[in-house]
């Protein structure tokens, strides 16, 4: 069958294309994909093409279909799974396989989001990473898998159980939370989950140096709304500060942050974290350079005396994906706060190749129509002479300005999906 979607043939080098897709042998299954967000680690991965150690080297022969954040119905299933997937169910692809550093958007030629319609093979499924959904909007499965990478951050920290030689995992309850560079989607889902965790914090304290960033984040996430859950929310523009790491030091009494999360790979924001964690703090660099020869000065004077730690998290583990699918079902975790434009599957090599350069948040793609990639913000504008805007304008006004259910059923429709 033919499919179209944009392949990678090398750095910078991706294209939207028809081509054919061989028919799905007994042990495979065949998606249709619907939505797909795009990832910074896309770019990363764009940007350096066969340099990256998820693709492989032989992609100018065989390019590899990218986008990993994706969502969608199954069309059709191989005899081995038919028994465990039925045609017209919705699906969520686990993208961190298992024991392998192949991954979809990375390293197939026929399994990845930025189409429309790929191939997952068995070895994926029998690791348990076809799941399925039973929520009702593509768009909450397109980034529950930004979700579960946070969760996975969350979890890749740890701490020390006093008189014990013994770890515990996770944020420490009841502490103090830095999440640095955080007004970007990531750090909004980031946000979100430290008001929605079983054990929260005492603090969360986000850093930015953009104001309208500051602004747009407390629009979503208030510090009423936080305080309502029971935390203590601040947002600081660090750029008005005159002395960083003691202003954010004595938010916090002078305790320090147990847990912080740099969300920007730079090198100031690495080692500020680094200097303003408590006793038996850990730091996470959540943020993944581009840069393989990225570093920043870390204290270990500290890292022996006091007990700190320094780690980096990449994507997440099943259980953390289903978790963000739990909380996003029970409305504990709103995944459109991430989401500020909009686009067809068209829009999906310039978003791709200029990402840092277009402001706002998560960039999300419906891959089975056309449509110039549209901030929300610039719905009701444009709703001035498209009716189209103008319903999607006002489905946003009703769930503060965000992306929903409604509106995404408002463009499925228009474009007859």
């Amino acid at each position: 069958m033919k499919a179209k979607g944009v392949r990678m043939y090398g750095a910078k080098d991706i294209r939207l294309e028809e081509f054919e897709l061989p028919e799905i042998k007994e042990d495979e299954v065949l998606l249709k994909v619907m939505s797909d967000s795009i990832c910074m680690s896309t770019w990363k991965e764009v940007k350096l093409g066969s340099g990256h150690i998820r693709v492989p080297d032989d992609i100018a022969d065989h390019p590899v279909i990218i986008g990993h954040e994706f969502s969608g119905v199954i069309e059709k299933v191989g005899s081995k799974w038919a028994d465990e997937y039925k045609a017209g169910e919705r699906f969520v692809v686990l993208p961190g396989i298992p024991d392998q550093m192949g991954a979809p958007g990375y390293s197939y030629e026929h399994f990845g989001g930025a189409v429309t319609y790929c191939i997952v093979p068995n070895d994926v499924i029998e690791k348990g990473c076809l799941l399925h959904y039973d929520g009702d909007a593509f768009y909450e499965v397109s980034v529950s898998e930004p979700m579960y990478c946070i969760i996975g951050g969350y979890m890749a920290n740890y701490h020390t159980k006093p008189e014990t030689h013994e770890h515990f995992i996770g944020a420490k309850e009841g502490g103090n939370i830095a999440i640095l560079g955080g007004c970007g989607p990531m750090g909004l889902g980031a946000i979100s989950y430290a008001l929605a965790m079983e054990n929260k914090p005492k603090m969360v304290v986000v850093t930015e140096i953009n104001d309208d960033r500051i602004n747009r984040a407390r629009e979503v996430i208030s510090e009423e709304d936080a305080k309502a859950r029971g935390v203590e929310l601040h947002y600081v523009n660090t750029a008005k500060m005159d002395d960083e790491v003691k202003e954010l030091m004595d938010l916090t009494g002078g305790e320090g942050y147990h847990d912080v999360f740099v969300y920007a790979p730079v090198k100031a924001i690495a080692e500020t974290g680094n200097k303003i964690l408590a006793f038996d703090g850990c730091m996470n660099l959540f943020a993944g350079p581009a840069d393989s020869g990225f570093s920043a000065d870390m204290n270990l004077y500290d890292c022996h005396y006091r007990n700190t730690k320094l780690l980096g998290s990449s994507g997440g583990i099943k259980a953390d994906l289903l978790e963000a699918l739990d909380l996003i079902a029970k409305k504990e975790v709103n995944p459109a706060v991430m989401i500020t434009h909009v686009g067809g599957i068209d829009a999906i090599i310039d978003t791709t190749l200029h990402l840092p350069e277009i402001p706002g948040g998560k960039k999300l793609t419906y891959t089975q129509f056309e449509m110039p990639l549209t901030a929300i913000d610039d719905f009701r504008k444009l709703g001035e002479t498209d009716p189209l805007f103008a319903k999607l304008a006002d489905a946003c006004d009703k769930n503060q300005g965000l992306w929903n259910k409604e509106a995404e059923e408002i463009l499925l429709d228009h474009f007859g999906v």
